[in-house]
């Protein structure tokens, strides 16, 4: 049946559902962020109580008859020990803390970088453009390339961003605001202090990180390009990949751009993951001159003592940045939910042609093509073939001919199981097609389209696209069956000379000539041929047709022209129109029969196309 006309549109208690589920396959990465953010909160908390401490520390010592300081655990410094002595302990305990938090904040930051990046990015991307591998044509009708690239980078990364973004983040900034909350009520500050001293070598960290970076990133913009120029191409030439049944190879080739994105965007994370640690620890260290100045400054009665309001700020601060983080999640969340939709529409997307449990292996067909009764429509509601009965026999040249709109091309889409007819059936061999493997099926046909599509490669590349382990001389004997062999020696480098994109560096009658050695060296029991000379002119036509005549000996071929000279060579023409065999017979019969033909030769003939 055709494909649905609009795509299933989930829930948000479905995505979470399944968000929540893509989360608990990471769960042990999950559960180490976790713990090591709450581990940070502590170690802040730590650190606050340390300036706090040592602030009643010199408070107690100004006025002794006051309340002593509380040391953790029940510690108490020897009475014989200095002022100075017992706040240099304390500095040296909040500076080691401010060592430990920079350690465990880059460590967490390389956590997050592996989970969210290297496994669940990584891993999303590999199962959308595996599963688009396996979706047939339907779904490319329906999705135009750009979209579908999207899906595949910047989708993903959305649903990456629910695992350390939202559900991660969420966790920890409850945690965070309750442990923060409860320290506030147990302190009583009024005093603030502020220590402006380290800004300047924390701005100066920052500037020299970014222009550290900048080029880090000009590199990995460039990566990432060139992972959309693959995915692109392999998209618009996903026909002739399915034709060859190379989805290995094209999966191949993705994996391997997608793994340069990933492994220069670890290299840029590294040195970003150091750079916030770096900051940390100035700042900390502002703290510990602060206390161990500021301290002394207090003993000498320089400035007054504000036992809780150093602590209080800095708890409130971070507070602070809690609340603020829930907005922040809630972006995140929104973002989340919209990519989620996308990917998930993909990877819930249901083949509608491939093999199944009793699909057999076919080594070499004859070539024997039978439609029975069949109907196909692309969408709903908008059959293109009705009831078609038609028997090929090997080694027969069938043409093709009729208005545009009458079925040709979605006729001849239904041999290789670019698509499944919806009702009747096709046999080849006389077996139902479905019984054959489907990338068995596909290696017996060769295609040659209007516009064959040619990849950035050599040209003998691309001559042996479908049969990588070719010799050059068996690339260069399809390319003479082609009549391509004398035009690629005068190339510059000949055979190796690069193609630019889409074969931008030849002409549309070389690029046709290339498309069909392509096929040929496959040595295709079959061979389909869709208006292969439409695109060119009629001196460049009359040299493809005589590469087609030589081309068309001895398997079972299927021609569409719209131009009629091409016709001639074939043993059968029939007349499609609105989807129905309207005609059937040779070119001299149906010349002298009323009707498509007659009139569309005479036309062309009028018209010096003939």
């Amino acid at each position: 049946m055709a494909a649905p006309a609009t795509p299933r549109i989930y829930s948000q208690r479905e995505l979470l559902a399944r968000l929540m589920a893509l989360a608990l396959q990471h769960w042990p990465g999950c559960l180490l962020l976790m713990a090591q953010q709450a581990a940070l909160v502590v170690l802040t908390l730590a650190g606050l109580g340390g300036v706090g401490l040592g602030i009643d520390s010199v408070r107690f010592h100004l006025d002794p008859a006051g309340a002593p300081p509380h040391f953790p655990f029940g510690w108490q410094p020897p009475q014989a020990w200095s002022p100075m002595k017992v706040l240099t302990l304390i500095s040296g305990t909040i500076l080691c803390l401010a060592v430990l938090r920079a350690w465990l904040s880059y460590w967490a930051a390389l956590t997050n970088n592996r989970l969210g990046q290297q496994k669940i990015v990584v891993g999303l991307r590999t199962s959308v453009y595996a599963k688009m591998q396996r979706l047939s044509f339907r779904f490319f009708d329906a999705n135009t390339t750009g979209p579908l690239i999207n899906r595949v980078t910047g989708d993903t990364q959305a649903v990456r961003l629910f695992v350390d973004g939202v559900l991660v983040q969420s966790v920890n900034t409850l945690l965070a605001f309750v442990f923060y909350l409860v320290c506030l009520v147990r302190i009583d500050p009024v005093l603030t202090v502020a220590c402006l001293a380290p800004l300047p070598v924390v701005w100066l960290t920052v500037i020299v990180f970014s222009a550290w970076l900048r080029r880090d990133y000009n590199v990995n913009r460039d990566l990432v390009d060139k992972l959309v120029l693959v995915f692109e191409e392999l998209m618009r030439g996903i026909i002739v990949v399915k034709s060859f049944a190379l989805e290995p190879w094209a999966s191949q080739r993705f994996t391997e751009a997608n793994a340069a994105v990933r492994n220069q965007k670890r290299n840029v994370f590294f040195k970003l993951a150091l750079l916030h640690p770096g900051v940390g620890i100035l700042n900390h260290s502002s703290m510990a001159l602060l206390l161990g100045y500021g301290g002394w400054l207090a003993i000498h009665g320089r400035i007054p003592v504000g036992t809780g309001l150093v602590v209080f700020a800095g708890v409130l601060q971070q507070l602070a940045g809690q609340v603020n983080a829930v907005a922040g999640i809630a972006d995140n969340l929104q973002q989340t939910l919209a990519g989620a939709q996308r990917v998930f529409e993909i990877l819930d997307a249901r083949p509608d042609v491939g093999n199944t449990d009793s699909t057999v292996p076919l080594e070499r067909a004859r070539g024997d093509v039978r439609f029975e009764r069949v109907t196909f429509a692309f969408k709903e509601n908008n059959t293109v073939l009705h009831d078609i009965t038609l028997d090929v026999k090997a080694g027969e040249k069938l043409a093709i001919v009729g208005p545009t709109g009458a079925g040709k091309s979605a006729l001849i889409h239904l041999v290789p199981r670019f698509y499944d007819p919806d009702s009747g059936r096709i046999t080849l061999d006389g077996r139902y097609v479905r019984e054959w493997r489907v990338d068995d099926v596909r290696r017996q046909v060769g295609l040659v389209f209007q516009e064959s599509f040619l990849f950035s490669a050599s040209v003998a590349a691309n001559i042996a696209f479908g049969k990588p382990d070719a010799t050059r001389d068996q690339v260069q004997r399809a390319a003479q069956l082609a009549a391509a062999h004398e035009f690629i020696e005068s190339l510059p480098q000949g055979y190796d000379t690069l193609l630019h994109e889409n074969g931008g560096n030849l002409s549309g009658g070389q690029r046709q000539r290339l498309a069909l050695a392509r096929a040929l060296l496959l040595d295709p029991a079959i061979l389909i041929l869709d208006d292969p000379t439409a695109a060119v002119d009629t001196g460049t036509e009359a040299e493809i047709l005589g590469a087609l005549e030589t081309a068309m000996q001895g398997r079972t071929c299927f021609l569409i022209a719209h131009r009629l000279g091409a016709v001639r060579y074939a043993d059968r023409i029939i007349v499609l129109d609105n989807g129905r065999i309207a005609a059937t017979g040779t070119h001299e019969e149906l010349a002298a029969a009323p009707g498509y033909y007659r009139d569309a030769l005479l036309a062309q003939a009028l018209g010096g196309t003939a």
